[in-house]
């Protein structure tokens, strides 16, 4: 296999997965979630070490968390050497300290086969050396962190003349026409300017990325009247999404370096920004994951419609401001001590999702609170709003009590959910997550150690400790 291995780890970004996961947890933690005007389709970051520009870049990734991707492409400026056009690269995968991730080759073949402009070559991608391209390989770890699983097209931009940028812009519209993958634009702004000066170029940047204009973005960086080492980058990725339904950007962040080192006298600009379509995402055929997902716990079709109700009303009343009238429970059942997660969708996409999983209180109550706190406490997104109210989806996970697994073959995909727990890192995955996925026992286990912010392989770890659980879900 021909895998691009890390060029930059231990100098822009840490080496140790454990303290890599971290950091972008922390970045994480401190983003805000923004309401933005529709779905999220492409990104721009920048692409500098992480502690001078990771903050930023979050703050767009961050919009992200829960989007189901199954491709990313992302496309950065070539630093080290200079050829004619966009190469797009055709090995099998790019490597990061967080793990491989896979190249979607008959998509990069498709994309690399159209244009004599856009080729599928190593050029420009070539790592393990200074000659590997940084721009593109930091975006990798922060996309890892909060896509969890995706395939990946990696491009580099040999030129960044008008005629290469229409040429890759054309070409991804035309590729990406019938799927929902999504697009990173990797581009910083300018470099090595006093800070005042620095962000009046920045200025003239900005405001042809938020009035999606392309064309006037070359324009400004070529009369020198602003910068981007990633013009290119971003003006494609503003013209393939603009022929495949993008409306809006909506800048997420801006900051210089000053701002990290105190040295205000010789600056670098970083911004990001997300791009959003309103068309409606296709949907994926997941009924049969589902499905094989539940289990039959007890409840009965009465208990089930009781706590469904019951979790619509805790979310109605609290935007009202008032207090939920559950009524009496139809049985026993309901009233039994267990845990369970509520899940809140819009259209198929999360908008919020909290559990408990201890057995701490009587299912009823736990579904209540649970459903409260989904809709208005999920730290990754912001309070459900009352227009929301009328379109959301809500799915409710009845948990069984949680069994130590000594054997990871005991691991039942469709049946069990997983808490990993290793140190003072902890994460839990509910049973539909792999069923819905397609995922085997060992990609659940690595998901499951992601989402608890460790290295994907730490279920191997002779400390860790592994827990499954089924649910019901309804």
């Amino acid at each position: 296999m021909e895998i691009r291995r890390p060029a930059v780890a231990g100098m822009f970004y840490p080496r140790d997965p454990v303290e890599l996961s971290k950091t972008i947890a922390g970045f994480f933690a401190t983003a805000k979630k923004k309401p933005l005007p529709g779905r999220p389709m492409a990104v721009i970051a920048p692409h500098a070490g992480y502690t001078y520009s990771g903050q930023i870049a979050v703050q767009a990734y961050k919009q992200l968390e829960g989007l189901e991707v199954d491709t990313v492409v992302v496309i950065s400026p070539s630093h080290t050497v200079f050829f004619k056009g966009s190469s797009v690269f055709d090995g099998d995968a790019y490597q990061t300290p967080l793990g491989n991730i896979e190249i979607d080759q008959e998509l990069a073949g498709r994309i690399g086969s159209i244009h004599p402009l856009v080729f599928s070559s190593n050029k420009g991608h070539t790592g393990g050396s200074v000659r590997g391209e940084h721009a593109l390989e930091v975006q990798l770890p922060l996309l890892q962190q909060v896509l969890g699983n995706f395939k990946l097209v990696a491009i580099v931009m040999g030129d960044q003349e008008i005629a290469t940028c229409r040429a890759l812009g054309e070409v991804l519209a035309s590729a990406l026409a019938d799927s929902d993958c999504l697009i990173v634009a990797s581009t910083d702004l300018s470099h090595f300017h006093p800070d005042k000066e620095a962000r009046k170029l920045d200025g003239n940047v900005r405001k042809p990325i938020e009035n999606y204009d392309p064309e006037t973005l070359l324009g400004i960086i070529s009369s020198g009247r602003g910068e981007a080492c990633g013009a290119g980058p971003v003006a494609a990725t503003l013209m393939a999404t603009k022929r495949l339904g993008g409306e809006d950007v909506t800048v997420t962040g801006y900051s210089t370096s000053g701002e990290t080192t105190g040295d205000f006298s010789e600056v670098v600009g970083y911004l990001s920004a997300v791009i959003t379509t309103g068309k409606t995402p296709r949907k994926r055929n997941r009924t049969q994951g589902t499905t094989a997902a539940k289990k039959d716990t007890g409840l009965s079709d009465e208990d089930k419609k009781y706590l469904k109700n019951l979790a619509r009303e805790s979310i109605r009343t609290h935007l009202a401001g008032t207090k939920p009238s559950p009524g009496e429970p139809p049985s026993k059942i309901v009233t039994d001590k267990r845990g369970a997660f509520v899940t809140v969708k819009i259209n198929g996409v999360l908008r919020g999702c909290i559990g408990q999983i201890r057995a701490a209180q009587p299912l009823h109550e736990t579904v209540a609170e649970m459903a409260r706190a989904a809709a208005f406490e999920d730290p990754r997104f912001v309070p459900l709003n009352e227009a929301e109210m009328d379109n959301i989806d809500v799915e409710i996970s009845a948990l069984s009590p949680l069994t130590r697994v000594d054997d990871l073959n005991d691991i039942k995909i469709g049946r069990d959910g997983l808490l990993i727990v290793l140190g003072t890192h902890s994460g839990l995955l509910l049973p539909q997550v792999a069923t819905e996925n397609n995922w085997d026992r060992t990609t659940f286990l690595e998901q499951t150690c992601l989402k608890a912010g460790l290295p994907k392989n730490s279920y191997k770890d002779k400390t860790v400790q592994i827990y499954r659980f089924s649910a019901d879900i309804f």
